[in-house]
């Protein structure tokens, strides 16, 4: 496949493309930011587009097979509130737009664990625990609001193209390699003690265009135990006294969920 990869030039667009290329696929780097070395390598190509303009980002994807769409403001903080949310709606709209005008019919876009509201509100609300897909939204940040529509973008175009498969992946904290255990609880419970590994995020995105599903489908993609030493039960008790566990949190297993990945998408973070 010809895959366009919004974003490209980023920590997670780069192993995105690599690992397209060592799985026999060509690829489009398509950011606004040049890679951090020049696109020499064989089978991937870069165009600089503003995610924003419909017409650039429709005639970057020509001749593509699927999109994995990276491209976004990845917190936020860093611009006033409404560039943050209208570059992350707006970017993630024209590329299932386009993809859907195309007749591309595989999309996997970034999402995150926000998308319910965590990190990023003054008090993160939770209904149970562990987290999984179904669980309501709480967000109030521009950033954390900006994911929750991009996945409801996800699902009306897969009610109007009933052909397309449209993945929204839930990364968590997304880093090289996880550090040594921490005792640090007070300053991980915004993210509820999670983190994803930066090859396992890039594994998720290829399987987000390439298993068999249909529809629009939400994906946790978090590592199965947590960054503390501390046992998850007692995390929550400690810090989360009121809310109800109703799944699996013994040793240090995760505050998520990402069964579903499992079951559809044929991933796990530790392999496959």
């Amino acid at each position: 496949m010809r895959i366009a990869v919004t974003g490209g030039s980023g920590r997670i667009g780069q192993a995105v493309i690599k690992l397209v290329l060592s799985e026999g696929h060509s690829a489009v780097n398509i950011d606004q930011v040049d890679p951090a070395q020049p696109e020499d390598r064989s089978g991937v190509s870069f165009v600089r587009a503003d995610l924003t303009c419909y017409e650039a980002v429709e005639q970057a994807f020509r001749e593509c097979d699927a999109v994995i769409h990276m491209g976004a403001i990845p917190s936020p903080g860093l611009h006033p509130d409404h560039i943050v949310h209208n570059n992350n709606v707006v970017g993630s709209y024209n590329a299932l737009r386009a993809a859907a005008e195309l007749g591309i019919d595989r999309v996997c876009q970034a999402s995150s664990v926000n998308a319910t509201g965590l990190s990023y509100s003054r008090r993160a609300r939770f209904d149970y625990f562990p987290l999984d897909e179904k669980h309501p939204t709480y967000n109030e940040d521009p950033y954390s609001l900006s994911k929750w529509i991009c996945e409801q973008q996800g699902d009306s175009f897969a009610r109007r193209y009933e052909t397309m498969s449209i993945a929204s992946l839930r990364f968590s904290w997304v880093i090289e390699a996880r550090p040594a255990g921490s005792n640090d609880n007070i300053g991980h419970t915004r993210n509820l003690w999670g983190y994803t590994i930066l090859e396992a995020a890039a594994r998720a995105c290829l399987l987000g265009v390439t298993a068999d599903f249909k529809g629009h489908e939400i994906f946790y993609i978090t590592a199965p135990e947590t960054l503390s030493d501390v046992p998850s039960l007692e995390l929550a008790q400690d810090y989360f006294p009121t809310v109800p566990v109703q799944g699996d949190l013994s040793g240090n297993r995760s505050f998520f969920d990402c069964t579903k990945a499992e079951r559809l998408l044929g991933w796990m973070h530790n392999g496959s």
